[in-house]
Formats: C-alpha cells, sequence, structure tokens
C-alpha cells in the first residue's frame, strides 16, 4: 500500500469519525476529515480534496444530506466512494461500493480492495 492514498472520510458521528481515521491513518492511509453536512460540502469543493483517492460516507449520515454530498463531490472529484449503510436503510444511487458491516477490520479490507481496483483501472 501506497503512504500517498488519501481519504476523505465523512460522518456526523464524531466518535466514530474520529475512531476510523485513527484507525485509516494507523494503516498508513492520509485522512481527511469532515463532521457533518457544512464541512463535508466544504471538504469535498476544496481543491486540495481533489487529490483524494476514496470518500467513505459514515452511516450516521441522513439520506437527503448524503445525496447532496455524494453530487457534490461527484462534480469536483473522479474517486469512489464506499457508503457505509444500516442493512434496513435503502442504498444511494451514485455511490461505488456498499459495506453494511461496523467491523474494523471489515471497513480496511474493503479501503484495501477499492484502491487495489481503482489502481489497477487507472494503470489500464
Amino acid at each position: 500500500m501506497s503512504v500517498s492514498r488519501h481519504i476523505l472520510l465523512i460522518s456526523y458521528d464524531e466518535l466514530r469519525l474520529i475512531q476510523r481515521r485513527a484507525l485509516l491513518e494507523a494503516r498508513g492511509y492520509r485522512v481527511s476529515s469532515a463532521l457533518g453536512l457544512k464541512e463535508a460540502i466544504a471538504a469535498c469543493s476544496d481543491g486540495s480534496a481533489r487529490s483524494c483517492d476514496l470518500l467513505i460516507l459514515g452511516h450516521s449520515i441522513p439520506l437527503a444530506e448524503k445525496r447532496r454530498i455524494i453530487e457534490t463531490f461527484r462534480a469536483n472529484i473522479a474517486a469512489p466512494i464506499l457508503s457505509l449503510w444500516k442493512p434496513h436503510e435503502r442504498v444511494e444511487p451514485g455511490v461505488d461500493y456498499v459495506a453494511f458491516s461496523e467491523s474494523p477490520e471489515k471497513l480496511l479490507d474493503n479501503v484495501s480492495t477499492i484502491l487495489a481496483r481503482s489502481a489497477a483501472t487507472a494503470s489500464d
């Protein structure tokens, strides 16, 4: 894994945001994070976010706001989106990957797999 892989992590649950950020940084990823809609929209619009390799949307984000974040991200950044969902929720169009598990190990597996696929696609 390359240390230069940049992940943008968005959540409405501050504790989970902190935990997920620490987990990803411990694996060598460069992580930017945003808490709430205002920070999320700013992060997705920020020029530095263009270096983002993956967007992870937390399951705590309300559906309407998740749509808005996805639209803003897609308008500015060409990286895949991993959306974390609760099993009873409807999956929002516009995401590339969906994960229903809250397991830290599963999150890391998903991130590794997505970034490997993204790198393989970019090199084709």
